[in-house]
């Protein structure tokens, strides 16, 4: 199924917001009134300037900014960090404000006393000023204080879109609203009035707050339904996150990779699959954060480009602690063939955090990329937005036919189910189990292939141990059962001998099936 990013029965003006433009297949209707409706903090008036902002700069259109609430000259400063100069726009003869504020001292008028007409006067030679083809009226609830009741609200509104829509140009209208889910605007009849309905929400998710944009309808035109997260950058604005982007159309190697264990490689067939992505699953100290740095080595010491991503660990943690087992992280960080970002989870969005990894490897271009851990990135937000990053990363990955290992944390020492592994499962292609196996009161560990996607597998849970010099894997546990689930025990010593006559069965009937 292909989703169309264009709609051919209402004409659209790109709004230049590409991921925006994206969820509404095209950008805004052209020559329409939209309604930008969401809570304090909600990004509104960022939405408002970008849109005027991005027609500028791609398309050489002037835009007009009318507003009830905020003086100009702080919206121009507060602009600045998004790299926006609207100053320089000023100058340039492409941006105008109407200024609609309210001035300290001045008579407020209400109802028919209010001379709506001056104000239209106004914003009309604005736009003939800058020969605009957009305008954004921010905090138009302003304008509608002056009225008495719903009723007159609803008939100024329609007045204010239709004469704009006279004029030839594409609106932006910003409204408060209460509440992220409840009534759409204050007066509950802008949205009815308007043509078009966005929603931007200000949520609290966990410890923080998520920001995500919905259109709520658009007259006779089509877009993507549902709420899409986004996020606001410096020197960028306004960014969504829609998952609608992604498609299963990424091609499917099957080239292999070393995974820098050559015990690991003959386990998975001949290695990991270039494009593919592998979960490491394990309780903590299990060997997750080695295995990765085995695979990431390899890569750069053969000439690769290596990204590692680390949400536990600082960078110089990292190279000491892979210093003290054999890989010399330090070194091919030196050489450029491995970079290595650290950071806490908690410092951005989980939106922020998969930006900035995508700008990452958009600028490096790796090979081979490793995540840990996953399971620090899941613990301040909601599994639905875990969920989302973790596809919208994979898809990115595949896409761009970059070797993945992620790794994740299980809950239980000695073993059982990790949420995350559960919530990611079925998107990654392989899924590595290490386990800690008591015998006889010392303590062990144990790794299996869980399962590989388009290749033949080793499916014995075989000791392996960390040294001085790395990971070692060894023969399997061949008097320990139920070992995954954590509750193992050892086979009856009178049994071990019937155990062995049925392994040797089975391994003899694989061989002749071969």
């Amino acid at each position: 199924m292909t989703l169309s990013h264009t709609d051919c029965s209402i004409a659209k003006l790109a709004t230049g917001i590409h991921s925006f433009d994206h969820i509404a297949m095209g950008g805004l209707p052209r020559g329409r009134a939209t309604l930008v409706s969401g809570t304090p903090g909600s990004a509104k008036t960022v939405f408002a300037v970008q849109f005027l902002v991005e027609g500028i700069r791609q398309s050489g259109e002037g835009g007009v900014f009318v507003t009830f609430e905020e003086r100009p000259e702080d919206i121009r400063a507060n602009m600045r960090g998004f790299g926006w100069d609207i100053a320089e726009y000023e100058s340039a003869g492409m941006f105008a404000f109407v200024d609609a504020a309210p001035q300290p001292g001045a008579e407020v008028f209400t109802g028919e006393e209010y001379d709506l007409a001056t104000l239209l006067a106004r914003i009309r030679h604005a736009i003939e000023k800058v020969d605009a083809a957009r305008v954004s009226i921010d905090a138009i609830g302003g304008l509608f204080t002056q009225f008495h009741n719903s009723e007159n609200v609803r008939r100024e509104f329609l007045n204010v879109a239709r004469s704009l829509r006279d004029l030839n140009v594409t609106t932006c209208l910003t409204a408060e609203r209460e509440t992220d889910y409840g009534a759409v605007s204050f007066w509950g009849v802008e949205e009815f009035a308007a043509d078009n309905v966005v929603i931007l929400r200000n949520t609290r998710a966990g410890s923080s707050r998520r920001r995500t944009v919905e259109i709520l309808k658009m007259r006779g035109a089509n877009d993507q339904k549902g709420e899409f997260p986004f996020t606001l950058r410096p020197g960028e604005g306004f960014v969504a996150v829609p998952l609608s982007a992604l498609r299963l159309s990424q091609a499917s190697s099957e080239a292999r990779v070393s995974s820098g264990i050559e015990a690991l490689d003959a386990l998975c067939g001949g290695g990991f699959f270039r494009d593919g992505v592998v979960l490491v699953s394990g309780a903590t100290g299990a060997g997750k954060t080695l295995l990765s740095n085995h695979f990431l080595a390899e890569g750069a010491q053969n000439g690769e480009t290596a990204l590692l991503l680390s949400f536990e660990e600082s960078e110089e943690q990292l190279f000491r602690n892979a210093a003290s087992l054999g890989i010399d992280l330090r070194g091919l960080s030196a050489t450029g063939r491995l970079r290595v970002e650290s950071a806490y989870p908690e410092t951005a969005t989980l939106e922020d955090h998969l930006i900035n990894i995508q700008q990452a490897i958009e600028e490096i271009r790796p090979q081979r990329v490793a995540v840990d851990s996953l399971s620090a990135l899941e613990r301040a937000v909601s599994p639905e937005i875990f969920s989302e990053f973790i596809i919208a990363l994979t898809a990115f990955l595949k896409e761009r036919g970059v070797a993945g290992v992620y790794t994740s944390a299980s809950p239980e020492l000695m073993g059982g189910a990790s949420v995350t592994e559960m919530q990611i499962s079925s998107l990654t292609d392989m899924i590595i189990c290490l386990r800690y196996v008591e015998v006889y009161g010392e303590l062990r560990r144990g790794l299996l292939v869980l399962k590989m996607r388009g290749s033949n597998h080793d499916r014995q849970i075989r000791e392996f141990r960390i040294s001085g010099d790395g990971f070692h894997i060894g023969e399997p546990f061949h008097h320990v059962t139920n070992i995954l689930s954590g509750e193992f025990s050892h086979i009856r010593p009178d049994a071990i001998r019937d155990v062995d006559v049925i392994r040797r069965e089975r391994d003899e009937t694989r061989q002749r099936e071969r």
